[in-house]
């Protein structure tokens, strides 16, 4: 376990994409760690993950993370979620990783956009950054939109905004309307 103390989840999150590595699950690292790759650094005390895998992928991945002494809790949505399920793990320090089990309107093709981020000598596969503001933007929280508005913002790269517009799309006419939003002048 790469995770020693509290404030670890980071850490944490290697030792579970070692997991879904071995699994052949694909990830895209979301959430607070996304957001310091996209511009917005903000505090977290836990990491996430969205995983392209079914229920029972979901549960052996459960299982093996409970051999190396992980806690676990599997959660699964009912039909209006927008999570069909939800991977929660602890480690002893009170560390933790919420791997989401999909998200309904999710573009397939995020996990191929992925990006790698190099760290403690593992390449994380990052959420995209059109993928990562259409899920702020379906998200609309005060918080997203701010994360959202950085991402926008950064420098590097043009954004492929026929992409963005694409993959926000398929979140529903609320997502696309907050984009189109942001987007303007």
């Amino acid at each position: 376990m790469k995770a020693r103390g509290p404030g670890e989840s980071a850490l944490m999150l290697l030792d579970v994409v070692a997991v879904l590595t071995k699994a052949g699950i694909a990830y895209a690292v979301i959430g607070a760690m996304a957001a310091a790759v996209h511009g917005a650094i903000r505090a977290t005390t836990d990491a996430d993950a969205l995983v392209s895998s079914t229920l029972g992928e979901l549960r052996a991945v459960e299982r093996a993370l409970r051999k190396a002494r992980l806690s676990t809790e599997l959660r699964k949505g009912d039909e209006d979620d927008p999570i069909p399920a939800l991977l929660a793990v602890a480690d002893r320090h009170g560390n933790r990783v919420d791997l989401l089990g999909g998200l309904r309107g999710v573009d397939p093709g995020l996990y191929a956009r992925a990006i790698e981020v190099p760290f403690r000598g593992t390449a994380l596969r990052v959420v995209g950054r059109e993928d990562f503001i259409a899920m702020k933007c379906f998200a609309g929280g005060p918080q997203d939109l701010a994360d959202a508005r950085q991402a926008l913002q950064l420098p590097g790269p043009p954004l492929d905004l026929d992409l963005l517009r694409r993959v926000t799309r398929r979140f529903g006419r609320a997502a696309a309307d907050v984009l189109e939003d942001l987007l303007a002048p």
